[in-house]
């Protein structure tokens, strides 16, 4: 295994505009990825994921095209820049498909952080756990607000 990338893809009975919401706003953020975030949907915004457990991550947005696009990179070193070498690349491309929209959810960077085979072998499984829990529940949320549930 190469432990490069993951890719998921899902369609989700919500137009790109609620998804893209979904993927980018703190208050969605919240509910399916269960972390606290006052992250902005503009490149450049910088803040931290917080879970009930303690554990914080920082993160900062690359890019957001509502509603096609939304990218971020997150695991840097606390107090670091996210760059290339010290995070890991999430983007989310959103793709109109019929009355709703094609989610494509890339992860990169897992190689480029020069961690000993052991160390990134546990983080890429640990995100593709994670994503597999996920992405779903991106679908669920998004279909929820869609429907003003």
């Amino acid at each position: 295994m190469e432990y490069a990338s993951i890719e998921r893809e899902i369609h989700i009975d919500a137009s790109p505009e609620v998804v893209f919401d979904v993927v980018s706003r703190p208050e969605h953020i919240r509910e399916w990825w269960d972390a606290e975030t006052a992250i902005e949907p503009e490149p450049g915004s910088t803040g931290q994921l917080v879970w009930e457990d303690g554990m914080t991550v920082p993160i900062t947005v690359v890019a957001a095209d509502p509603p096609r696009n939304f990218t971020f990179r997150w695991t840097q070193p606390e107090g670091e820049s996210a760059t290339e070498g010290n995070s890991l690349l999430v983007t989310f491309e959103l793709v109109p498909s019929g009355s709703g929209t094609t989610l494509k959810m890339t992860e990169t960077g897992f190689r480029e952080r020069g961690w000993e085979i052991a160390a990134l072998e546990e983080q890429y499984r640990e995100h593709v756990t994670g994503w597999d829990l996920f992405v779903p529940r991106i679908k669920e949320r998004a279909e929820q607000v869609g429907t003003g549930r």
